[in-house]
């Protein structure tokens, strides 16, 4: 009798992911990665490793996830909703949650089980999700798992929009710069995560009972788990935690996979070579900025009649002036002479610490400056407008789209717009 074993992939918006079960639905072999993007290399990868325990195996197979649809066309293989598939899973080991929670790398996801399924899904943005995380931990200079460490030390929660990575950086920015712990901001990330899920995906309707909780980000993070089991006033009982939630949406996959036709592993392996060298994904390209080298040659030479004026610091004399741009997330500083000239510049990232940044570019020109040169006025804008001109006693604090209209004028008198 051939043995028989059940396969289900999750392909994600970030990560793949392959659990292989018996009959007893035990998890036998699984892997858990990113995909960087690169799709149909990682299901391979996943796929030969797997084979590498169980090529005498027959096997069942379906799909899942949002960029499995593809892949499954491919294989010639079954795809499943992933709101299904985590359904599925969920009620085979679970019977008695009563909500579902889950968070991927783009995507959010409730599920309410009381009085009959109702299964809730973030659109297009992926606010409030493992992606956002990724990319709020870069404003505090670290990673997620980072991310997670620092929250741990929190005193404080400021209140901080997850809605869209955009306006998140607007909130998180000025608290950096006007000296926020980052244990506070990290904790306070992961705290607009749970008000933009249970706000944008409950939209009033009470989460109650035995709420379970899924993917990668609830798994990874144990203090944005905290926030939502503290926001939810939920009781230890009444949390539920598999062992494996990371995994879920691809066991339930595997679990649907039960009544499909099994075919031979090996069968499935020639299927996997007829995939090289072909793209799953068509490609569509945008239309080029330019449509000849005339043109890209007429653009240079528009923008280079506008170019600053630059002399030799070293052995200026005279009067000179001093701006500072603190952005959200590099330092810029600009000495002029009289005329307008550079005499020095400086362009860095602030990596999270403003204050730390403008010292260095300040410092640095001091290290440039001949002793004939003389700073008589000093203006900083942008960002840390305010944190700046009170720590180093800058003499002017300027609004961002003033200094915008000043330089535009500089170059084009009576500018219109910018």
């Amino acid at each position: 009798m051939n043995k028989l074993v059940h396969m289900g992939i999750d392909v994600g918006s970030t990560t793949a992911k392959i659990v292989i079960l018996d009959e007893a639905s035990e998890i036998l072999f699984s892997k858990y990665q990113r995909h960087y993007s690169d799709i149909k290399e990682s299901v391979v990868s996943l796929i030969r490793q797997a084979y590498e325990k169980f090529e005498d195996y027959q096997v069942t197979l379906n799909i899942t996830g949002s960029g499995g649809i593809a892949v499954a066309e491919h294989l010639r293989v079954g795809f499943v909703q992933e709101v299904i598939a985590g359904t599925k899973s969920i009620q085979t080991f679970f019977p008695e949650t009563d909500v579902v929670i889950e968070l991927g790398g783009e995507d959010a996801k409730i599920t309410f089980f009381q009085d009959g399924i109702e299964q809730r899904m973030n659109g297009i943005c992926a606010g409030g999700t493992g992606s956002f995380i990724d990319q709020m931990a870069v404003l505090l200079r670290t990673d997620a798992a980072g991310l997670n460490e620092l929250a741990k030390g929190h005193t404080t929660i400021y209140p901080i929009a997850a809605r869209c990575g955009v306006f998140a950086k607007t909130d998180i920015q000025p608290l950096l710069n006007d000296g926020a712990a980052r244990e506070d901001v990290a904790a306070s990330i992961f705290q607009s995560v749970v008000v933009q899920t249970v706000s944008g995906l409950a939209c009033g309707r009470p989460i109650r009972g035995n709420v379970a909780f899924l993917g990668g980000p609830l798994y990874f993070l144990s203090e944005l788990r905290k926030r939502f089991i503290e926001t939810l006033d939920l009781k230890d009982s009444q949390v539920i935690f598999p062992e494996n939630p990371q995994l879920y949406i691809a066991i339930g996959a595997a679990l649907n996979a039960w009544n499909s036709e099994p075919i031979a592993f090996s069968a499935l392996m020639e299927r996997i070579d007829q995939m090289q060298g072909i793209s799953i994904e068509p490609t569509t390209r945008l239309k080029p900025l330019f449509g000849s080298e005339q043109e890209l040659e007429e653009f240079r030479a528009r923008h280079n009649r506008h170019a600053v004026a630059r002399k030799d610091i070293e052995g200026y004399e005279g009067r000179c002036f001093l701006g500072l741009d603190v952005g959200s997330t590099t330092t810029k500083a600009a000495l002029i002479d009289e005329e307008g000239a550079i005499l020095h510049s400086y362009y860095g990232s602030n990596e999270g610490n403003p204050l730390k940044s403008v010292r260095k570019a300040v410092l640095e020109l001091y290290d440039a400056l001949p002793k004939g040169a003389r700073i008589s006025n000093s203006v900083v804008t942008g960002y840390g407008e305010g944190l700046i001109k009170a720590a180093l006693k800058v003499d002017i604090g300027e609004i961002e789209t003033v200094a915008h209209y000043k330089a535009a004028n500089f170059f084009r008198p009576g500018v219109d717009f910018i």
